[in-house]
Order: C-alpha cells, then sequence, then structure tokens
C-alpha cells in the first residue's frame, strides 16, 4: 500500500471516530481554516474533541491547544500505522524519535575537552559541559573554583577524569555547581588519585536537579590528609542515582563531612560501593543531615571502611523527619581495626522505613566500636559484631525531637489567602518552566507506546535506550511516580495526550470544566503588587484537578484531584508602574491536616498541619481544572 493510500485512509478514520454530525465536521473544519489549522493535523483533532466532550460552550484554551503534536498529516499516518503493524523496528524508532519536540535521548556526546590550566588559579564562572581530562595533575599549590558551573540546563554532561591526580596543596571549590538542571550527569573518575592535603567544597551542588546522575569512582583514592566536603549536596531533588564507588580507597588520614546532604529529595539512591576502604591514620567520615525530610530515601553501604586503621564514621540525624527511607550496610567496617562508628538521632522516620546491617563490623578487631544512640526500630541486625556494639535509647520513634534542620524555602513559594488583595505588595517566585519544550502525542500515538515499569524492555527498545544511561533513569523515574499507589484521598493519573488529560478532568469534574494557567513568567523573582482579584466559582470552596510537568521523552502531564480548595484568577502588576504585566493562577489549600509538619509551607509560614490555609502560584506550563467556564 502506498503512503498516499495510507494517509487517505488515515483521514478518513480520523474524522469517522468522533461520532459528530457532518455539519459538526464542516463547521469545526472552516474553523480550522480561519486559524490557519489544517483539519488532519493533531491539533485539528484535539479541537474536535474538546468540542465533544467539554460542555462549557467555550473555546479551548490556547495554551493548552499549543501543546498539541505539530505533526503532518502525513508524518502524523505513517507514524500511526507503524506503531499498530511494527512497533519496534528500526523504522518505528526513527520516525518516532523524528516527531517534533520529542526526545529519544537525554545523554548528550563527549564534552568539549579542556585538559589542563596555564594558571595555579582557575576560576571557572558560568561555565557549562566540559571535560577535564588530566586537569591539575601534579599541581602545586593553587585553588581552582567551579562557580555557577552548568547551572539551568537540560541535561548536564561533565567529566572530571584524573583531575588533580598527585597534586599537593591543591583546592578545589564546587560552589552553585548544576543547579536547577533536568538530567545531571557528572563524572568524577580518578578524581585527586594520589594527592597530598588536598581540599575539596561542594557547596548548592546539584541543588533542585530532575534527575541527578553522579559518579564518584576512585575519587580521592590512595590521597593524604585529604579534606572533603559535601554542604548542602543534591537537596531539593527529584529522584535519581549517586554512586560513590572505591572512594577513598587506601587514603591516610583526613575528613570528609556530608552535610545537609541530599535534604527534601525525592526517592534519591546512594550508593557507597568500598567507600573509605583499607584507608588509615584515622580518616574521619561525617553524615549530617544526611536525607533528612527526603521522600524514600535509599543508600546502600556496601564494603564501606572495609579492613580500614583507626576510622571514625559519625551519623548525625540521619534521615530524620523522612518519609520511609531503606538503607542498607553490607559488611560495613569489616575486617577493620580500632574503628568507631556512632548512629546519633538515626532514622527517625515520620512512616518507619527499614534498614539492614548484615556482617556488620564482623572480623574487626582492636578497640573497635559501634555506637546506636536513640536510634529507631524496625531494623534487621544480621551477623554484626556483638563484641563493642552499644545500643543506648534504641526505641520507637513517635515524634520529632530535638534539632531540626533549617529548610531554606524560597520566599513566595506559598502564602496567605490574605495577600491576595488588590495593592498588596508580595515577591513572586521564579514560576519559569525549566524543562525542555515537548509535546503531547496525538491519543492514537500515545495509545500505541508501552508505559509501566515492567515493560521498560519494551521502552527500551522503542527510544534505542541503553540501559544504565541518564535517559533510562528519566523513563524509570517517572514510570514509578506515575505507578506510586495515591495518597489517601488522592485520585491521580499520567496523562501522555491532551486528550487523556480532559477525560481525567471531566471524570472526576464532570463535563463543564474550564482549565487554567499562569499567563507567562513575567515578575518571576520579583516583588510584585496585586490588582484586581477574581475568585473562580465566586471565590466558593470547590474542588480542582493540578496537573504538573513530569521529565519524559514526550509531553508528560501527573494530574490528582485537589479538594476543598478555592482558585483565583489575579493581575498581577509591575510595583512601580502599577501596569499590568501578567495574569495570575492561584490554588489556596484550605485543608492541610494530612500535609507532613515539616512541610515548606509550614516552616516558611510558620505553623503546622490542620492550623492554616497555603497558597501558592500555578507555575509556567502547569495548570489547574475546575468546574465551570471564565467569570
Amino acid at each position: 500500500m502506498s503512503i498516499h493510500h495510507l494517509i487517505c485512509l488515515f483521514m478518513f478514520f480520523s474524522l469517522s471516530s468522533f461520532h459528530v454530525s457532518q455539519a459538526e465536521i464542516t463547521t469545526t473544519t472552516q474553523q480550522h481554516f480561519k486559524a490557519n489549522i489544517n483539519p488532519f493535523t493533531p491539533k485539528a483533532s484535539l479541537i474536535r474533541y474538546w468540542n465533544t466532550h467539554v460542555s462549557n460552550k467555550h473555546q479551548i484554551p490556547h495554551f493548552l491547544l499549543s501543546k498539541a503534536s505539530p505533526l503532518t498529516p502525513q508524518h502524523y499516518a505513517i507514524l500511526n500505522n507503524l506503531l499498530t503493524n511494527n512497533p519496534f523496528s528500526l523504522q518505528s524508532h526513527k520516525f518516532l524519535c523524528s516527531t517534533p519536540n520529542f526526545f529519544c535521548s537525554f545523554d548528550q556526546n563527549r564534552p568539549q575537552l579542556f585538559s589542563s590550566a596555564t594558571k595555579d588559579n582557575a576560576n571557572f564562572a558560568i561555565y557549562s559541559n566540559k571535560h577535564f581530562g588530566n586537569y591539575g595533575s601534579s599541581r602545586v599549590s593553587g585553588t581552582d573554583s567551579f562557580k555557577n558551573y552548568s547551572n539551568g540546563l537540560n541535561t548536564i554532561n561533565d567529566s572530571f577524569k584524573k583531575y588533580s591526580t598527585g597534586s599537593a596543596h591543591h583546592g578545589n571549590q564546587f560552589s552553585n555547581y548544576a543547579e536547577n538542571g533536568n538530567v545531571a550527569n557528572a563524572n568524577f573518575a580518578s578524581y585527586g588519585s594520589g594527592a597530598t592535603s588536598v581540599s575539596g567544597g561542594f557547596n548548592n551542588y546539584d541543588n533542585s536537579a530532575n534527575v541527578p546522575n553522579l559518579r564518584f569512582t576512585t575519587y580521592d583514592s590512595a590521597a593524604t590528609d585529604h579534606k572533603l566536603s559535601f554542604s548542602s549536596y543534591g537537596n531539593e531533588t527529584n529522584a535519581g542515582t549517586q554512586s560513590f564507588t572505591s572512594y577513598g580507597k587506601r587514603v591516610r588520614g583526613g575528613t570528609s563531612e556530608f552535610t545537609n546532604y541530599a535534604v527534601r529529595t525525592n526517592i534519591l539512591q546512594s550508593q557507597f560501593t568500598s567507600y573509605s576502604e583499607l584507608g588509615t591514620k584515622a580518616t574521619n567520615d561525617s553524615f549530617k543531615f544526611y536525607s533528612s525530610s527526603g521522600n524514600n530515601p535509599q543508600s546502600n553501604f556496601q564494603t564501606y571502611g572495609a579492613g580500614s586503621i583507626s576510622g571514625k564514621d559519625s551519623f548525625t540525624s540521619y534521615r530524620n523527619t523522612a518519609n520511609v527511607g531503606v538503607d542498607s550496610f553490607q559488611s560495613y567496617a569489616a575486617k577493620s581495626n580500632s574503628g568507631t562508628a556512632t548512629f546519633t538521632n538515626y532514622g527517625k522516620s515520620f512512616n518507619l522505613g527499614n534498614d539492614s546491617f548484615k556482617e556488620y563490623g564482623k572480623g574487626s578487631k582492636g578497640h573497635s566500636t559501634f555506637e546506636f544512640k536513640s536510634y529507631d526500630l524496625g531494623r534487621d541486625f544480621k551477623e554484626y559484631n556483638k563484641q563493642g556494639a552499644l545500643f543506648s535509647e534504641y526505641r520507637n520513634f513517635t515524634a520529632p525531637s530535638g534539632k531540626i534542620v533549617k529548610k531554606s524555602i524560597e520566599e513566595g513559594k506559598f502564602f496567605r489567602e490574605s495577600m491576595l488583595k488588590e495593592g498588596n505588595i508580595m515577591i513572586m517566585p521564579d514560576i519559569k518552566d525549566k524543562m525542555p519544550q515537548r509535546s503531547f502525542l496525538p491519543l492514537t500515538i500515545s495509545s500505541k507506546l508501552p508505559f509501566s515499569t515492567i515493560r521498560l524492555t519494551d521502552i527500551n527498545q522503542m527510544f534505542q535506550v541503553h540501559e544504565g544511561s541518564a535517559t533510562e533513569r528519566v523513563i524509570l523515574n517517572a514510570l514509578r511516580e506515575c505507578e506510586r499507589n495515591p495518597s489517601i484521598g488522592e485520585t491521580k493519573r499520567c496523562v501522555a495526550s491532551a486528550e487523556g488529560m480532559i477525560d481525567f478532568a471531566l471524570s472526576v469534574l464532570g463535563p463543564s470544566v474550564m482549565v487554567r494557567t499562569t499567563e507567562n513568567v513575567n515578575g518571576s523573582s520579583k516583588n510584585v503588587m496585586i490588582g484586581r482579584v477574581f475568585g473562580v466559582n465566586n471565590g466558593k470552596v470547590t474542588k480542582s484537578v493540578s496537573c504538573h510537568q513530569s521529565l519524559y521523552p514526550h509531553l508528560l502531564y501527573y494530574c490528582h484531584s485537589v479538594p476543598k480548595v478555592r482558585v483565583y484568577e489575579v493581575d498581577i502588576l509591575d510595583m512601580d508602574t502599577k501596569v499590568k504585566i501578567n495574569h495570575g493562577v492561584a490554588l489556596c489549600h484550605l485543608d492541610t491536616s494530612a500535609w507532613g509538619p515539616q512541610h515548606g509551607a509550614f516552616l516558611a509560614l510558620g505553623s503546622s498541619p490542620g492550623k492554616i490555609e497555603v497558597c501558592h502560584w500555578i507555575f509556567e506550563n502547569d495548570m489547574t481544572w475546575t468546574i465551570g467556564s471564565f467569570e
């Protein structure tokens, strides 16, 4: 069958599948031509879908229509036929990945090589995606500073291979590194190997990244008197993996400090394999406020500190106020000599997680001490070294106590309903969408694509994704979030087409719905003045469906029902000129009783669950659906 015949057949079935009258088709088609929209494109199909399913008599909003696939009718017809008859063929892959605004890969090519420096002190400010091979090798003294490096990028791909090898008194400072990125790939292989008196600081590293993928392989191995600090590392991230393999192996002396590491993350996995193995001369590692207030953090310490001499490890307020979580300590400090490990205020989760200590301290000798102080229940100790183990205040934990991690909440991210009054001055947070531009797939296309963790192999084959790649992590993170059980009282669905989003909103709210979003990003991170305020549904308490973007090769939204809210449309004015610069949409949650006490809203506004309402803006490209039409 020729491509021409395929296109004709596809057009026929596309039009005939909507069960509308010829008069309606003619009228709609005329509207399409007036708007320069080909009636056989996904946009035209979406308009027909809106008109036949939504009963509020308003046209589909432009911002929703703009998210429809820009596929041509020809590409649309061929792709649909390929996915129907031979979905996993190379031809299907090529046509799918040539779809506009579709990302088959979040893995970038090898970064630009930057192998040497002419100065003792190098300042890499506002640098991005470079490959540092043998950089700083055998350097004597000096400091390298990576400030505002690779910030705000879609895919970050940095490589520090054999960086600072054999150097002496060489300092490295990573400040505001890979902040606000989407997929953060960083490879530190043989970093600082054989160095003497080296110091390194990771401050605000990988902060607010969406999918971090960081690898520290033989980092700082065989170094002497190293001093490394991971401060505010990986905070506010959404899923991802961090791997420390043979980190500090055979190191002599020094300290590694993890402070405020992975705070408020969502399902972050950390892998410490052969970390500080065979170390000597009292290496001191400190994990302070590690994974605090996170959602299901998972850490695996395998042969950590094995065979070390006189090492000291301290886990203070580790995983406190987190939601569940899993930590595995396998052969931790096995065959060590005169080591000390202290767990203080460890694992005080709101929802009980689980830790496994297998062969912990097995075969250790000398005066080895393992102390568990104020440690939660629900742990599994197998074959640990009972000699020198102290369990003090090992008990069930019911409420947070002691020092709470001080969280930094962006000003203006949450506010009270009373702030939405004409003439008020308030700061608007950064509402810009930092994800790559993508489009919905047509419903006929998205319904043919596999979408579940049990079909990850099929997805990888269809997208030509390599196992363990950044793209696979992006896909897997999205699938897991979509397959997560809903919270109590929540109705949720992930949608890959605009038609699917419409269907979900209708299933929750009924056929008379309207969707809204903030008009633009003007006023972001600035003081603004509140202009006229319009209460949706006359300001009455209602329920809504909120939809938030997920990172995926095509446009994917996580939509969920939000009961007991008030929704407002707000004119946003320039504070100085009083000129309207934006039209915002704000959502006020009236029932916060089920929220956790460490939710950022309560820390920002100074209250607790159920005591106050909490409002926030609808960010760029997010949206909220409500009953009724525009006021």
